[in-house]
Parts: C-alpha cells; sequence; structure tokens
C-alpha cells in the first residue's frame, strides 16, 4: 500500500515535470497544491444536529402542507427530504471509501427519478434520513482527527479532502433547512399574516 507521503512526493514530481515540459495536464496528472484541512468537528456537530431539527419542525405538519408545491418545477417537503436521503446514503459511502482506500475514485452523484421520490410518503423520507445520518454520526465520531486530510478522487473536482466534503455536506443540509422553512411559511402562515406579508416575502 502506497503511503500518504509517498503518494504526496510523486505527485509533485509529476507537477515538477508538467512545468518543465510547459505540458497542459489534466487534474488526474497534476495534483491541486496542498491545502490546509479544516478540522471536521464543527461540521460534524452541524450533522448531529440535522435529524432532530427536521423531526421537530416537521412533527405535527400535516400531510398536505408537506405534498405542496409551489410551482410544477419545485420540489415539495417531501422531496426535498427525499433529495436529503439519497445524499446521505451517497456521502456515507464516499467517507468511508476516503478513510479506508488511498485517494480512492468516489461514487458519482446519481439525481433519483420524481417518480422514485414518490413511493415513500414524507415521514418515510424523514425516517430513513434520521436513521442513516444517526449512523454516520456515530460512524464519524470513531475515527482519528487526522483523517480529516485524506483524500478521495471526485470525477469534476478532482482531489477533494475528508473535510471538504463534510463542510460541503453541512451547508447542503442548512440550505436544505432552509428550503423546508421558507415552503412551510410559505404555505401555512403567510397567506394568513394579513397586512403583516409587506414585512416578508417568502420564496420556497
Amino acid at each position: 500500500m502506497i503511503s500518504l507521503r509517498n503518494l504526496y512526493n510523486r505527485r509533485q514530481a509529476k507537477r515538477v515535470y508538467a512545468v518543465r515540459s510547459h505540458k497542459i495536464l489534466s487534474w488526474r496528472e497534476v495534483p491541486m497544491q496542498p491545502v490546509s484541512v479544516v478540522p471536521i468537528q464543527a461540521a460534524v456537530s452541524m450533522l448531529e444536529k440535522t435529524p432532530g431539527l427536521l423531526e421537530l419542525l416537521l412533527r405535527d405538519v400535516p400531510t398536505e402542507l408537506l405534498q405542496w408545491k409551489p410551482a410544477p418545477s419545485r420540489w415539495s417537503i417531501a422531496e426535498v427530504l427525499g433529495h436529503m436521503a439519497v445524499i446521505e446514503q451517497l456521502y456515507e459511502q464516499r467517507a468511508r471509501r476516503i478513510v479506508l482506500d488511498d485517494s480512492p475514485a468516489l461514487p458519482p452523484y446519481v439525481a433519483p427519478q420524481e417518480t422514485e421520490l414518490h413511493q415513500k410518503t414524507a415521514r418515510q423520507h424523514l425516517e430513513r434520513f434520521a436513521g442513516l445520518r444517526r449512523a454516520f454520526v456515530f460512524y464519524l465520531h470513531s475515527i482519528p482527527s487526522a483523517a480529516a486530510g485524506r483524500t478521495g478522487r471526485h470525477h469534476e473536482m478532482g482531489a477533494i479532502t475528508l473535510s471538504q466534503m463534510l463542510h460541503e455536506l453541512a451547508n447542503h443540509d442548512l440550505g436544505h433547512l432552509r428550503q423546508i422553512a421558507e415552503l412551510y411559511r410559505a404555505h401555512a402562515f403567510y397567506p394568513h399574516a394579513g397586512p403583516f406579508q409587506k414585512y416578508s416575502n417568502p420564496k420556497p
């Protein structure tokens, strides 16, 4: 098995050769400049909060609201939850590969068909997401802090660290929490706010 130090030295040698020969190489041949690795604790903390936040927010929300779409091209809360479950499974697989293998190729995201998202209810999507996430967080708490700097190879972006991927997943969580909140308020509360509507403009 090639050590991370030897792998880095080999990549640096390729970089020097590329510069000297003025050859334009793809990301597969020339590595990115070393980046400083941000610890993963803050990202993991956010990931740990998300299932509980969703469960509390959506605990007594009626099915009609969970399925409401502001436009045909927009997602419902149920569809957002289905998407989050798909992403969760993908990122868990990617993280385990990064931790266990040396610079592995990471599986790509494949968007589910709309019919697939409709095969489960919003409650079922949330239950699946929450189960996957809690198991993932348990795993992340078990790995050493040095794993944050381990890398995998993304088919479009090239080398990415575990830290970068987990920070993106936390960012993804917050984006969809905001989207779900916008859908909730736009359908359940904003239409009944009367003259107070002038103070807000939901964009679900």
